[in-house]
């Protein structure tokens, strides 16, 4: 074997070797200890200790603010206004009259009735005194008692006609704007103007299908306007005994105090509904959250 060939052979089997020597990644440390790649800087990790902490598992919702109670004066029978009782914006009592309609007919009518009631009584109370004595029939005297019955009765009816032609507050509250004046023609049909009574005030929201057997009677609730940041607060005093089948969403009604009048019927609210609370809770930050197929780890 001559010297070129020895120079061959050898060079081969170095090729052969480089190639059979796996690829290996070096690491070493820095001064401070850490481990760190090749080439590269620090890798930087974030340590945060979790421990048992106070925490309200919460649901947010949007709602809306109605009236307590809230009424719509009609008059019950046709006729002109004669007299309105009350100011745009007035705080009215329970039973304050507010508008009159004209009565002077009926006025008329129950004055004759009356009269006529009188003299059947003076009638019955003779034919009373003559069936004492027994110079009349019980007949004659149960005749007499009818006709007073009937009076009485005519009476009556003819003052609760007057009673239709007076509208007064059903429950205390806030008369807003009106829209007839004095003198004007009125129907059944006719909106003379809005009762309400904001104080207590309602509050109106839904929360999803998934909560409904979390809440109950009795529970608070937080919410603001969103022209302010003041935080006023509520209890349920009604839920809806059925789910909304079009948005799978349960109906709730809650009250909060409006002694200053500061909340309006009508305003959109945020709130927000304490469903528990734990002092054991651990909280673990969004970063720290990795998405897997199987959920999150």
């Amino acid at each position: 074997m001559n010297k070129k060939t020895i120079i061959v052979i050898a060079l081969v089997i170095i090729v052969i070797a480089v190639l059979a020597i796996p690829k290996i990644s070096f690491t070493d440390e820095n001064e401070n200890g850490s481990m760190q790649r090749r080439g590269g800087g620090p890798i930087p990790v974030e340590i945060q200790i979790i421990e048992p902490e106070f925490l309200e598992n919460k649901i947010f919702a949007n709602g809306t603010l109605i009236s307590d109670e809230e009424i719509e004066l009609h008059p019950e029978t046709s006729g002109k206004v004669t007299k309105i009782y009350f100011d745009e914006g007035q705080r009215v009592n329970k039973g304050k009259l507010l508008v009159k309609i004209n009565d002077a007919d009926l006025q008329a009518q129950l004055r004759q009735a009356e009269e006529k009631l009188k003299l059947l009584r003076d009638k019955a109370e003779r034919q009373n005194l003559l069936l004492e004595k027994e110079l009349t029939s019980q007949e004659v005297f149960d005749v007499a008692q009818n006709e007073v019955a009937s009076g009485e009765a005519d009476v009556e009816f003819i003052k609760a006609q007057i009673n239709k032609t007076e509208i007064r507050a059903p429950f205390g509250g806030t008369v807003g704007l009106r829209y007839v004046s004095e003198g004007s023609y009125v129907t059944p049909n006719i909106n003379i103007a809005k009762l309400q009574k904001i104080d207590p005030i309602k509050i109106e929201f839904s929360i999803p299908q998934k909560y409904s057997g979390q809440v109950r009677e009795g529970q608070e609730v937080k919410f603001n306007l969103t022209s302010t940041d003041e935080e006023y607060s509520g209890k349920i005093y009604a839920i809806e005994p059925k789910i909304d089948p079009d948005t799978r969403t349960l109906k709730l009604r809650a009250k909060a105090e409006n002694r200053d009048r500061q909340l309006f019927p009508g305003s959109f609210v945020e709130l927000n509904l304490v469903l528990g609370q734990t002092d054991s809770a651990k909280l673990i930050p969004t970063e720290a959250v990795v998405p897997d197929l199987q959920g999150e780890k």
